[in-house]
């Protein structure tokens, strides 16, 4: 008894922890792939910040075989990120100088496909 009291005080805690949607970033579409922005802090503020890139088939299926790049101007060099196995998780953690674009670029390995995606930031006290 004492265990479903606990998970279910759980539960409403989580409930009550969500994000506030001003500040998620909205799922894109590439050729199939749902591209997913997260990132750590919420909300996002100039400095050091962690980005997720998640990328999954309509269906939910991770899809392994990308190269994901982000930058945070368009004159900086492309900062690769780390997948985590094959799970079509991207992690890497980047300095931003304020500017409210985040720019992903998507790679299919063994392919000359390349496409770069364009994901509004939204700063803290915006």
């Amino acid at each position: 008894m004492r265990g479903l009291i606990v998970g279910l005080f759980v539960v409403l805690l989580a409930a009550c922890s969500t994000p506030d949607p001003r500040y998620q970033i909205p799922a894109q579409m590439w050729n199939g792939v749902v591209v997913e922005v997260q990132v750590m802090p919420t909300p996002v503020r100039p400095g050091m910040n962690e980005f997720l890139v998640l990328t999954t088939l309509e269906r939910g299926k991770p899809v392994p075989d990308l190269i994901v790049s982000l930058r945070a101007e368009q004159n900086k060099e492309w900062q690769q990120m780390i997948q985590d196995g094959h799970s079509g998780v991207h992690r890497r953690a980047l300095h931003l100088p304020g500017n409210p674009v985040l720019y992903v670029q998507l790679r299919k390995k063994r392919s000359e496909e390349v496409v770069v995606l364009e994901f509004p930031l939204v700063f803290e006290g915006d």
